[in-house]
């Protein structure tokens, strides 16, 4: 029978270099075959505990130098909250081998519900499984942060996000790398953020079982013996490539942080917030009059009560056709706005804002347009390509890469930075 606090100890130990950790299982024909074991864990502790000392000092400070990354098809790992006991999950991380057989199945969505299959039969060759940090870590802008990042699971909000936090920093706030976008019974799927992907580790030329989780720049706070690129007056947009413009938009007021001097720049956002923020900046447009009423009138939609915290602004953004409903009337409120519906209502409040100021609604272009590489055939392409063109207000994530991700939920960061862009360039229209 499956035991989900099931750990190969061989595996769970941290700081021994997986090279070294296999040719150790080798050697003593204990290579984990399947759900099967071919003899006694307790052959190679003994070594395994004198090998670590050896081999800390020989393998830990180069590991930046020492391993190499190898690009691998996303859609062959999936990575897996696994429940345990006390509403508390691990990670598992998943890998289809060979097609022979189906490692995992899917079923239902937000959260999408996982099946490990796997775990129903001898998966020697078929499936690869990661159970610890031996079987998988972060990689950041080409280094290995195996040693200085441990990934967790945290429940926040509703939600489960995968999370790297730092070793040698607790003050540090965590890095977000994934989540199940909710919470139900069972295995659940991490879906990695955009700026997160899949990748092996390489050593000497040679492609290991290791699994890294990978982003291609810095991301949250940098390790210790690094210096930030922000004065930010958040502890949390330190390193974050929109901290200027998130400084710039707090300052102007139409965006805030928190209490605990947070800006949460990864946090999604929501309809409603959209909304709100979008109204609040073109209230900063000069020698301009916008006035929104405290209270609505009446429900602007079905689903917005007149009472709702965000009813006025949403009636007034109605009205002024800078947002609209779904063909069932609703507005869903509450729902994760995408990249996509972000920028097509940056488009609406620059021409609402232009009419204000008794200019032409049009939107000429200020630079050159980007070409996206994947929203040529998306529903919103038209405005995407427009809103790259004006004033980069549409621009790839993270401002890495011609890849936009349209469907993606837009973050804070990236929400705030948008919407200074189309006040700035509004501002500047003659």
């Amino acid at each position: 029978m499956y035991d989900p606090n099931y750990l190969n100890p061989l595996r769970n130990s941290r700081h021994i270099p997986e090279e070294l950790t296999e040719s150790l299982l080798k050697s003593t024909n204990l290579v984990e075959k399947g759900n099967t074991m071919k003899t006694s864990l307790q052959l190679v502790v003994a070594a395994l505990a004198t090998a670590t000392v050896s081999t800390l000092s020989a393998f830990s400070p180069a590991l930046a130098v020492t391993f190499g990354q190898q690009e691998v098809e996303q859609s062959k790992f999936i990575a897996v909250a696994q429940p345990l006991a006390g509403n508390t999950y691990k990670l598992l991380l998943i890998e289809q081998i060979s097609n022979q057989r189906q490692c995992w199945s899917e079923s239902s969505s937000n959260p999408v519900k996982v099946e490990p299959l796997l775990l129903q039969f001898d998966f020697t060759g078929i499936c690869g499984r990661g159970l610890d940090s031996n079987g998988y870590s972060v990689r950041m802008a080409e280094q290995d942060f195996g040693l200085q990042y441990t990934l967790k699971l945290m429940n926040r909000d509703g939600d489960l996000l995968l999370v790297a936090t730092s070793n040698n920093d607790p003050k540090a706030q965590p890095i977000v790398i994934g989540r199940t976008n909710g919470i139900a019974d069972g295995f659940l799927k991490i879906n990695l953020d955009p700026a997160w992907r899949f990748t092996k580790r390489t050593y000497e030329g040679k492609t290991l079982g290791h699994v890294y989780f990978t982003a291609d720049q810095m991301l949250g706070a940098m390790p210790e013996g690094t210096t930030g690129t922000s004065s930010s007056k958040f502890k949390d947009v330190v390193n974050d490539v929109y901290a200027p413009e998130i400084d710039e938009a707090v300052t102007l007021g139409f965006v805030a942080g928190f209490n605990d001097n947070t800006f949460r720049p990864q946090a999604t956002l929501t309809r409603e917030q959209l909304v709100s923020l979008v109204v609040e900046s073109l209230k900063r447009l000069p020698n301009v009059n916008i006035t929104v009423p405290s209270q609505a009138a009446s429900r602007p939609y079905p689903d917005v009560d007149g009472s709702r915290w965000s009813a006025a602004k949403v009636q007034f953004a109605r009205d002024n056709k800078i947002v609209s409903g779904y063909q069932d009337g609703t507005f869903r409120p509450e729902q994760p706005v995408t990249r996509a519906e972000l920028v097509t209502v940056l488009r609406r409040a620059a021409e609402f804002g232009k009419t204000q100021r008794g200019l032409s609604p049009e939107l000429t272009p200020k630079v050159t347009p980007k070409t996206f590489s994947d929203t040529s055939k998306h529903w919103a392409a038209s405005n995407v390509t427009q809103m790259s063109a004006y004033c980069n207000v549409a621009s790839p994530l993270n401002e890495v890469g011609n890849s936009f991700f349209p469907d993606q939920p837009a973050r804070r960061n990236y929400a705030a930075a948008a919407t200074l862009r189309m006040l700035n360039c509004v501002k500047g229209e003659q």
